[in-house]
């Protein structure tokens, strides 16, 4: 049990350090994809061409979501890391007899998987991507009414122009997975810094020599999206792997790539019911009103930046680890991480959430007003963000939570989740969007999180071995705590809100806005910190002793 404890110790010390160079690249790419945003927003604002670039935008993005990032984290990774351990065993046998064929075989096993991967990977997109081209106007028709033409015809242009987007960002998300597999994290968080980089830049220089900005904007993803697969594939190299095409026969008959098929095929129908959730809430939010898609769609944006430092990089932190200590039946360990995971999850989404439903629309005027974004379309962002904000908690557990099953190989049970998800979004979407707009969409969309969330724990609890009733026991109380803290701490905000609002009115919105959102999440955050520290929390804590650690 010591040993348990130390171990554990240790990989949540190793978590923390990781955590915190890849939570800085990702903070840096969500900063940028604000800033992408914030673009769309100047060049498109929520006007009806606004609405045909985020649904042309959707299209190939649902794709990729549905097959690459799901392939990857759920098959791909727990697949590729097993034959990484073999390897590894087969080398520390040193000069034993036989050690050094056993190795070489691996070695090769390993390789001819990776090919046999990126073949099926390069074969399947660019398949979907030719038949999607050729069906898009159907394929389009579901999200505009009748009385929308002219938004349909410019969407059928944006999605045939962005749809070879899938391709690249596939084979990018297995150059990932393969240096994922290696806890080589960085080059692939650097990878949408340069995406959203060259989106913006792209905008701005092409805007003026295109037929729009939208198809400016278009261009800027297909080239971001191929530099992200390139940026990658030296650290591929280094790694000592190489990427060659096999027959298509031997692709589909590799062990590896069987395996990889058998997991991802019921994630695929969880997934699907998940990113279904997307398209008909903008199905809906495009029959509720011109520039209503939009409004959500930058709201979502808002959150995203909050999901992508936390929820995404741990996820995918301890994705490798999970899967080490699933398959070394360590199950201490295992539930210590999740535990650590969650609660890192919850210090840092609880007081945001607190933060941001009371200074909204300082928030969305200084990230979006400009060009043509402007009263009404702070006004309808700021309905829409009120709702998907209270979500931000369940949404970002339930990206950590998944990989626990992922690791024991158990990808049955979130897709189930994800089922039940998509029934009560769909449902709640249907009766809330007719009385409330976008707002009853995001509504929905958070309480189908919340449920998802209660359901995932409560499949967890199917393994025995795993202590589920002490990782929400623990959780809930932190969780608990943080709402106490946070619900003190943003007290003097509200009451000061209004004043500093007044003190800086007239000044330009980064003044406006700006300062008293600076002033104010100083305070917030000092309030908050100071708590923190009486309370001894433990993250706080832990976080602390490494910091002196460094310095000594």
């Amino acid at each position: 049990m010591g040993m348990s404890k130390t171990k554990s110790a240790a990989a949540g010390r190793s978590l923390l350090t990781k955590g915190l160079s890849l939570s800085f690249l990702t903070l840096c790419s969500r900063i940028l994809g604000l800033v992408r945003e914030m673009t769309k927003a100047k060049f498109l604002g929520t006007s009806a061409l606004g609405d045909a670039f985020g649904i042309a935008f959707q299209v190939p993005n649902f794709c990729r979501r549905l097959f690459a990032e799901n392939s990857v984290s759920v098959a791909f990774i727990p697949t590729f890391k097993k034959y990484l351990v073999v390897q590894e065993e087969a080398d520390g046998q040193g000069e034993a007899a036989g050690a050094e064929q056993a190795a070489a075989q691996g070695r090769a096993a390993t390789q001819e998987f990776i090919n046999a991967t990126f073949t099926l990977v390069s074969f399947l997109t660019a398949s979907l991507v030719s038949v999607g081209m050729i069906f898009t106007p159907l394929i389009l028709r579901i999200f505009f009414p009748d009385e929308s033409a002219g938004a349909l015809r410019e969407s059928i242009v944006l999605t045939r122009i962005m749809f070879p987007y899938l391709v690249v960002i596939s084979v990018a998300a297995l150059f990932q997975g393969i240096l994922n597999g290696h806890k080589l994290f960085s080059p692939s968080g650097f990878t949408p810094i340069l995406f959203n980089a060259i989106v913006i830049a792209l905008t701005y220089l092409l805007a003026p020599r295109m037929a729009n900005p939208a198809r400016a904007m278009a261009v800027g993803v297909i080239a971001g999206g191929s530099v992200q697969a390139a940026f990658q594939l030296p650290f591929v190299f280094r790694c000592g792997w190489r990427l060659s095409f096999i027959p298509l026969g031997k692709a589909f008959s590799n062990p590896g790539t069987r395996t990889v098929l058998r997991l991802v095929g019921p994630t695929v129908i969880g997934m699907a019911a998940y990113q279904l959730n997307d398209i008909v809430s903008s199905a809906l939010a495009t029959r509720a009103g011109e520039g209503v898609y939009s409004s959500i769609q930058y709201s979502l944006r808002l959150q995203e930046l909050i999901l992508g430092i936390c929820a995404v990089t741990v996820s995918t932190l301890i994705l490798p680890d999970l899967t080490g200590f699933a398959q070394k039946k360590q199950w201490d360990s295992f539930c210590s991480m999740l535990t650590l995971a969650v609660k890192i999850i919850a210090l840092i989404a609880i007081p945001i959430t607190f933060f941001s439903l009371v200074m909204k629309e300082s928030i969305i005027t200084l990230v979006f007003k400009s060009g043509r974004f402007d009263a009404e379309s702070i006004r309808m962002t700021q309905e829409v963000f009120s709702f998907h904000i209270a979500g931000l908690l369940f949404i970002a557990v339930n990206r950590v939570v998944a990989p626990a099953f992922y690791a024991q190989q158990d990808t049955k049970s979130p897709t189930v989740a994800g089922l039940i998800n998509f029934a009560v979004n769909m449902l709640l979407a249907f009766l809330l969007s007719r009385r409330f707009g976008g707002a009853g969409i995001a509504l929905a969309l958070t309480v189908a999180s919340l449920v998802n969330m209660v359901f995932l724990f409560i499949f967890l609890r199917k393994n025995p071995v795993i202590d589920v009733a002490t990782v929400v026991r623990s959780s809930l109380f932190y969780m608990l705590k943080l709402a106490v803290m946070s619900g003190i701490a943003v007290v003097p905000v509200w009451l000061l809100r209004d004043r500093l609002l007044a003190l800086f009115a007239g000044k330009g919105r980064l003044f406006s806005h700006g300062l008293p959102l600076c002033l104010t999440a100083l305070l917030f955050g000092g309030l908050g910190l100071v708590m923190l520290l009486v309370t001894k929390d433990e993250i706080l804590s832990s976080v602390a002793r490494k910091v002196r650690r460094r310095r000594g």
